[in-house]
């Protein structure tokens, strides 16, 4: 089934090194509680899977009868394993009420390695009750550093002001190729563009049908898909929810909370407005970007023909690939990154910046262009002034293959560069 990946781990996901490995491991090692959460068929299972021992087991509830017994009895389920490695908890989400039980009663690290393909605390009753029991490592879709076994020094090298050198630099047709495929390893070890597209159609219908049903109250479940499709078809843009539930017969409030639903399953992600009070006139909108760029072009039934035919397409594909590599990154190494755009009323725009905890920041704007122009840095250098010290460095990411520099602290340089 396109939706379960507890079976079967593809060659394309068991090949390649996740950098959260790393993460969980040292999780493992001091917390009662680790969380692995993240799509289905992202890597989840193989990753857990080596973590699992004579004195761990492995148990996964796509499993119908352990999810039975899971749900008939959650506490009898956990009492004979004193460690247990459990996949997809969130199909018996009292489980983890009895897992606070278990560990507050034995509190030595690593009892529980647990994956969730949804985004499950965001559900505060789930939150709450592991509140400082839990670790949680989001595993995405692989990024284009652990597809070419390498450490991305992207976002550490751009805080510290300066560009990674990058070691290839795709462009044309073989970036187009890069992006229409994606990360989910099913997807990469399909070289039939065709046959990438089915798999993404049956695993989208399998995740909206199936996992909504265990994590909301969905009263119209025939109206995620329609709303899916129309998202992706907005997909960059500014999102006005009225606006767009009512094209398929919804009111605002039900569209946020489907949107949400499709958050919380890793489809898409809502990238909220940076602002600052340095500066008026700012759009406060937020974007809505996929995770993935493959089951985006997939959506949207994009293929090489038809993206050469009408290069105003490539744009949103482009931004939300490059969102998702961003995404990636800031979750591996610990320290809290956020997310952010940043448009005012003058159009001047930023598509992503990137903040540290220090406050510290990093503005990038994606073209889908060969060659870049001075007024492609209008909406970096906008931030730069309003944020002083704070900006470490602008860059306009495009189809080329040379980092050029628009001034002390902006760059142009090729998509390459943010896995380099």
């Amino acid at each position: 089934m396109p939706g379960n990946d507890s079976k079967n781990d593809s060659p394309a996901e068991s090949m390649y090194p996740r950098a959260a490995a790393a993460r969980v491991a040292a999780a493992l090692k001091d917390t009662p509680v680790v969380m692995v959460n993240g799509p289905r068929q992202c890597g989840k299972t193989t990753l857990v899977r080596a973590f699992a021992s004579a004195k761990r087991a492995y148990l996964t509830l796509d499993d119908e009868t352990q999810l039975a017994a899971a749900r008939a009895g959650p506490e009898g389920f956990l009492r004979p394993h004193a460690s247990l490695v459990l996949d997809e908890v969130q199909r018996a989400p009292d489980l983890l009420r009895a897992i606070k039980k278990s560990v507050d009663e034995d509190r030595r690290p690593g009892r529980f390695l647990l994956t969730g393909s949804a985004d499950m605390m965001t559900l505060p009753t789930i939150s709450d009750s592991l509140a400082g029991r839990m670790e949680v490592v989001t595993l995405l879709p692989l990024s284009q550093a652990e597809l070419r076994r390498r450490e991305s020094r992207f976002l550490a090298r751009a805080f510290g002001g300066g560009l990674p050198r990058p070691s290839d630099s795709p462009a044309g047709s073989d970036l187009l190729q890069i992006i229409l495929t994606g990360g989910y390893p099913e997807m990469l070890r399909r070289p039939d563009p065709a046959r990438r597209r089915a798999w993404a159609r049956d695993y989208l219908s399998a995740i909206v049908m199936r996992d909504a049903r265990d994590i909301a109250d969905i009263d119209k479940l025939d109206q995620l898909p329609r709303l899916l499709r129309l998202l992706a078809h907005h997909a960059g843009q500014l999102t006005n929810f009225a606006q767009l539930g009512g094209q398929i017969g919804l009111d605002d409030k039900t569209t946020r909370k489907y949107v949400g639903v499709l958050e919380q399953l890793f489809l898409v992600r809502r990238l909220e407005p940076w602002h600052s009070n340095r500066l008026s006139r700012l759009i406060k909108t937020p974007k809505l970007h996929f995770l993935d760029s493959g089951l985006l072009a997939a959506l949207m039934g994009l293929v090489p023909a038809r993206l050469a035919a009408d290069r105003s397409l490539l744009g949103p594909l482009l931004e939300s690939f490059v969102f998702g590599e961003l995404l990636k990154q800031a979750g591996v190494w610990g320290e809290v990154h956020t997310l952010h755009h940043y448009r005012d009323k003058d159009q001047n725009e930023v598509d992503v910046i990137v903040e540290n905890e220090s406050g510290d920041l990093i503005g990038i704007e994606v073209k889908a262009a060969a060659s870049v122009r001075a007024s492609d840095f209008n909406g970096l250098r906008r931030l730069e002034q309003a944020t002083g010290k704070r900006f470490r460095l602008g860059v306009v990411l495009h189809d080329g293959g040379a980092v050029a520099a628009f001034g002390e602290r902006l760059f142009a340089a090729p998509l390459g560069v943010i896995w380099a």
